[in-house]
């Protein structure tokens, strides 16, 4: 056969090729199927390390702000303990006073 010339083929030649055209067509398919759900599956893999790299940054902000908190009742006790000190001598001292003045 030279470049000229068109070659028939058979119905049993042409089912043939059919037959691997549609096994190599499948086969493409279900390999694409499953990178496809590879990838869907390593997309929701680095969501959820997304939240949960997230819930772990609000957690450490919530233990900051709950250490925070606890120093500023702890520093609110210790100046109204104080205050309640100094007012309890003031007073003390102004009544002491007081009675010495009135006494003299």
């Amino acid at each position: 056969m030279n470049a000229n010339e068109t070659r028939l083929y058979s119905d049993l030649e042409v089912n043939e090729l059919i037959n691997e055209i549609s096994e190599a067509a499948l086969e493409a398919i279900e390999q694409a199927a499953g990178e496809a759900a590879k990838a869907a599956v390593l997309a929701s893999l680095e969501r959820e390390a997304a939240a949960l790299r997230e819930a772990q940054r609000w957690r450490i902000e919530a233990e900051i702000k709950q250490q925070v908190i606890k120093e500023t009742k702890k520093a609110g006790t210790k100046n109204a303990v104080i205050a309640g000190l100094f007012c309890f001598l003031g007073g003390l001292a102004v009544g002491v006073g007081g009675t010495i003045a009135i006494c003299k």
